[in-house]
């Protein structure tokens, strides 16, 4: 159940990536990178109202990401249910996640390891570019890492 809740996050995340920036999303997304790892978020508040306000100011793309986000997340849990159960699926999954989502702990999370991701969201309170540099630590991790070293067995044991 977590994957799939996991998977229809990041689809709406895609999705309004994609409707927000368009064919700029690379100089726009160098620029949040630059502003993200530059700036020290001082309370889980400043990250309500930076999102509320985003909101308000982009409330019909956030619409229209959320309707499209309930057919491709269900079209990919229907054609590719079976896939994600998989541990080099799983891997993937992890991967996307630490990249675009590691400084929230979202692959820690979506691994099962709650105690990590906790870990990563009082990092992020308090020394957010941390945060940034440990997801994608991660992700060069899950990328150069073996399949039986990702497997759950495998993963506790390193932790």
């Amino acid at each position: 159940m977590l994957q799939k809740i996991v998977l229809a996050v990041v689809v709406f995340i895609i999705i309004l990536v994609a409707l927000t920036f368009g064919e700029t999303i690379a100089v726009q997304f160098f620029h949040w990178l630059s502003w993200l790892t530059g700036r020290v978020i001082n309370n889980f508040s400043d990250l309500y109202l930076m999102a509320a306000d985003y909101i308000s100011a982009h409330t019909v793309k956030v619409i229209i990401a959320l309707l499209l986000t309930i057919p491709v997340t269900m079209w990919i849990i229907k054609s590719k249910g079976r896939e994600m159960r998989r541990p080099a699926s799983q891997r993937k999954m992890a991967i996307v996640l630490a990249l675009f989502l590691g400084w929230l702990g979202a692959h820690r999370f979506y691994l099962g390891q709650t105690g990590i991701g906790v870990a990563y969201l009082i990092i992020l309170y308090f020394f957010a570019p941390l945060a940034v540099i440990l997801g994608l630590i991660d992700a060069i991790r899950y990328i150069f890492m073996s399949d039986e070293a990702f497997s759950p067995s495998g993963l506790q044991a390193r932790e």
